[in-house]
Formats: C-alpha cells, sequence, structure tokens
C-alpha cells in the first residue's frame, strides 16, 4: 500500500487528530527527510573553496546567477562575480559527485579587523532596528554573514520557487536521473547547513543574512530558525535583516535534518584545512 493511501486509511479508521494518525504523520515525515539525507549524501558533495581554482568556480555561479539571471550585478568581461568582501570570506560549494559539476555555492563574510564590516553593516544598516542584535555589539571574529547564495539553473526545480534570486527554479530533466532530481529541492538547505557547520567550527556566535521572508518562511518549515531582526526593506527586492546562532539551529533543527547536518559536517571535518579554513 503507498505511504499516502496508509495514512488517508488510518485517518478515515480513528479520525484526523488522532493520536494514531499524527503518530503515522510524523514517523512518515521522518523517514522522507531521512531518505532525502541519503540522496543527498549519495549525488551532492559539499566542499570548501581553499583553492583559487574551487573560489573562481564559485565566482562563475555567482556570475551567471546574480549577473546574467537576476541582474542584480553588472556582467563584465571576466565573467565572475567578486566583491571587496571575497577578501576575507569562506566559500563552500556543492558538487554532483557524478558528473563532477557544481550544483550551488554560498560565502560566509567573515571579519577580523575593526574596519572590516560585513555587508549587511554596509549597505543595508538601517534595515537592523533589533539594536541588542546589531553586530556591531560584538567581537569581530564572532560574526559573520551568509550571502551570495546561488544554484546554476539546471539544478533547480521549479520556477515558481525561485528564493533570494538564486534558489529553486527550473531544471534540465533531461540531464538526471528521477531519483537524483528528488534531492535538488534541497541544495539551498544544504548550502545553509554547510555553511553553519564552518561557521561554528570557526567560533562564530552570530551569523546574519539578508534574505526574501519566504525563504526566511521555508527554512523555518525544516527547522532552521533566522530570527527576523527589521523590517522588510527593498534591497534587490523585499528582503529583511535575520540573525541566527549556533544555539538555535541546534535547538531546532529535527531529527532528521539533523542527520543531513551531521553528514554534512562530517564531509568537511574530513576535508584539508576544515579546521583553520585561512581567509585570502
Amino acid at each position: 500500500m503507498q505511504k499516502g493511501k496508509l495514512v488517508q486509511k488510518v485517518q478515515n479508521i480513528f479520525g484526523a487528530n488522532s493520536r494514531v494518525t499524527k503518530a503515522l504523520k510524523g514517523y512518515q515525515k521522518l523517514q522522507e527527510v531521512k531518505e532525502i539525507s541519503h540522496h543527498f549524501s549519495t549525488y551532492l558533495a559539499p566542499k570548501i573553496a581553499h583553492s583559487d581554482a574551487l573560489k573562481n568556480e564559485s565566482y562563475k555561479m555567482r556570475y551567471q546567477v546574480y549577473c546574467i539571471e537576476e541582474g542584480f550585478e553588472p556582467p563584465n568581461d571576466l565573467e565572475i562575480e567578486t566583491d571587496e568582501f571575497d577578501a576575507y570570506s569562506s566559500c563552500c560549494l556543492i558538487e554532483h559527485i557524478q558528473n563532477q559539476r557544481f550544483a550551488g555555492t554560498v560565502r560566509l563574510v567573515r571579519p577580523q579587523a575593526k574596519d572590516q564590516l560585513l555587508p549587511i553593516e554596509k549597505y543595508c544598516s538601517n534595515s537592523i532596528t533589533h539594536n541588542a542584535l546589531a553586530p556591531r555589539n560584538f567581537p569581530r571574529h564572532e560574526i559573520c554573514e551568509i550571502s551570495r547564495l546561488a544554484v546554476p539553473n539546471e539544478f533547480r526545480r521549479r520556477q515558481m520557487d525561485k528564493f533570494d534570486g538564486a534558489a529553486i527554479g527550473a531544471i534540465n530533466t533531461d540531464s538526471y536521473s528521477e531519483t537524483e532530481l528528488r534531492c535538488f529541492p534541497f541544495i539551498a538547505i544544504g548550502l545553509y547547513l554547510a555553511a553553519a557547520a564552518v561557521s561554528i567550527n570557526s567560533g562564530v556566535k552570530h551569523n546574519y543574512v539578508m534574505m526574501e521572508p519566504r525563504l526566511a518562511r521555508s527554512m523555518r518549515f525544516i527547522g532552521i530558525r533566522f530570527e527576523q531582526i527589521g523590517p522588510i526593506v527593498d534591497y534587490h527586492g523585499k528582503r529583511a535583516a535575520y540573525h541566527i546562532t549556533p544555539e538555535m539551529l541546534h535547538r531546532n533543527l529535527p531529527k532528521g535534518f539533523s542527520i543531513m547536518y551531521e553528514n554534512i559536517r562530517q564531509t568537511l571535518k574530513s576535508q584539508e584545512n576544515f579546521s583553520s579554513l585561512p581567509l585570502d
């Protein structure tokens, strides 16, 4: 019997609000998340961009999304997208294992010196109205900003789900198997979990991000609960400032996605220099 039909039959017998029905739905959801985590680790692998070659792959993906597809930044002859913050940032990528093509990237801006700002401080300082959680209140090495999340067009699934200018959209169904497609909607989640693993390992205590509220709601659905710390503003679309700590991440992440996070963390941990993550 198919899972959906089983749930419907149990619901018809015991009622939608019965403990049996709720328990079955909860179990089914956990199994689905475990399956997604398994598919993710089977087909996709997170990487830290230690080399110039890997950093360039990240910059090229960002160019495709931010300059060509979304038009947030102007095109250039080098066909890479970089800015002043990359000088003190770490990049994560997700690689499609079978064809060794990259399926997404995200960066962590990690200031160390007093004059090194987060992008949110330079361009959107007025968007933070929760003064107690403003980045200026904390030592530079304890803060970071998750930014420049980009997923190439071929790895996007539904055009209606274009979050943050780089989330999940249309996918080339001729290039990948039906089984592989099941994990692609979670590439953005995998990027956030990779960023979390890097920031936690680096001793960061406060993570910031400018994102669309609907992306924040999507993250909340799977247990990544960003706290909104300011109103919605017009910055490459309607966005708001959000904050999250490692404690908030661990406290709210469901068991199924905790498995996915731990798999990502262990994969990154096995890579060279994960403990130091040198900055340029």
